[in-house]
């Protein structure tokens, strides 16, 4: 087992393509860290580069105690998974497995033991002695796994190998993984473009972006204290809500304002406590207390508003209750809505609604996660509290630094 150490790792292709970025990363040993972002993001080439598959073209990779940016790809004691498996379809199941440790000499006996314990480990034991093509796609990535295990490397390095499963079968082997992870106890770096793979395999989850670590943290802390707007918008399903508008100030209250147009300072007087403008140009929200002071330095600024949809509610009980009314007796922190479409999702239900904010603008509508027992049905108007202590103010742009991690414990571990 080993540490695997990335500093400053650069990947430039012909015509100047920067693929990765200037990447350092500190895989600590025995962890669990996965990379995900969208295609041509980087991570499969820094992967790749971890395996010497890849020249990089600047920086420095360790594995263990050794520097192996010219090391050749059999001699870093790794061992990697596959998107298509890679199994050689003339030999048998056994073959596969064992074909590795025959290269290296690799006693007979050592070589059978190892791979039928993997085999019982993965439970193919009863599939060693038959051909690639006799298997099924969950099977074909069991072997290909297994192959991995015999040679016992430093570190295990999987390429989107559950992206060729059906639905099921990558849940299950999402499960299988995680069990031999923490049986085998070694140092794996896993790539996948889907994010809620991500977040149920890593230890620690490494969001990219053209090239770029935009965070590294546990799931949890990637999900509660994304760095900036994109890192919230790939992480979670569905994606989070985005509002753009204005931080206004009434009476010594900050409001978040969303206007069609740049009326949000007079918008603000008619619509706080309502959540919506009278002429619904606007939907203000008031901004949590543990915001207000953070967040003064940003009043008449441009911000964007992020919602998570399990942040909004049909029914004013609970958390969403507690944040009350406003000084007019207006139930505070609500948007009016109309619904556009359902989604069942078994307990649950996704609720796609269009505002008149939304409507005016041109946008995108929001989409709300409650309780599929609610009366909602296309077409009806809805009111839905927002959970404002739940909510994520960031600066405007596709990067936009989060400005709602208020205190210092959150930046330093969020970043």
């Amino acid at each position: 087992m080993a540490q695997v150490i990335l500093s400053n790792v650069t990947k430039i292709y012909p015509g100047n393509v920067k693929a990765v970025d200037n990447v350092s990363l500190d895989i600590r040993d025995r962890e669990f860290v996965v990379l995900v972002g969208p295609s041509g993001c980087g991570k499969s080439t820094t992967l790749r580069m971890v395996a010497g598959l890849e020249e990089i073209s600047g920086g420095t990779i360790r594995i263990g105690d050794r520097v192996v940016n010219d090391v050749q790809p059999k001699d870093r004691d790794i061992a990697m998974v596959f998107q298509n498996y890679a199994l050689y379809p003339h030999m048998t199941v056994y073959k596969n497995m064992a074909f590795g440790l025959k290269l290296r000499g690799v006693p007979k006996a050592e070589i059978d033991q190892k791979v039928r314990e993997a085999a019982k480990l993965l439970g193919i034991e009863a599939l060693l002695d038959r051909k690639p093509k006799a298997l099924s796609g969950g099977q074909r990535q069991r072997v290909a796994v297994g192959r991995a295990i015999v040679r016992t490397p430093k570190a295990f390095l999987f390429d989107e190998p559950l992206s060729n499963l059906d639905a099921k079968l990558r849940v299950e082997m999402r499960g299988e993984l995680k069990r031999l992870h923490r049986r085998l106890a070694t140092t794996t770096i896993y790539v996948t473009h889907d994010q809620e793979e991500a977040m149920t395999l890593g230890d620690r989850v490494v969001v990219m972006k053209d090239g770029i670590i935009q965070q590294a943290a546990p799931p949890l802390e990637i999900y509660d204290y994304p760095v900036n707007r994109f890192v919230a918008g790939f992480v979670g399903t569905p994606p989070m809500n985005f509002l753009n508008g204005k931080i206004v100030g009434q009476k010594g209250t900050l409001y978040f304002c969303s206007a069609a147009c740049n009326e949000a300072g007079k918008n603000a007087s008619s619509s706080t406590g309502s959540g919506e403008s009278a002429g619904s140009s606007s939907i203000c929200l008031r901004l949590p207390m543990r915001l207000q002071q953070t967040l003064g330095r940003y009043e008449g600024k441009p911000v964007v508003l992020g919602i998570r949809p399990e942040g909004m509610s049909d029914q004013a009980e609970g958390k969403f209750a507690e944040q009350g009314g406003g000084q007019s007796g207006k139930q505070e922190n609500v948007i009016h809505a109309t619904v556009q479409v359902t989604e069942l999702l078994g307990d649950k239900m996704d609720v796609f609604i269009q505002t008149p904010v939304h409507h005016s603008m041109g946008c995108h509508q929001m989409v709300c996660r409650i309780d599929a027992r609610r009366p909602l049905k296309e077409g009806m108007r809805a009111s839905l509290y927002v959970n404002m202590d739940q909510v994520h103010v960031f600066e405007p742009g596709d990067e936009g630094v989060n400005v709602s991690l208020t205190h210092v414990g959150d930046r330093a571990s969020a970043a």
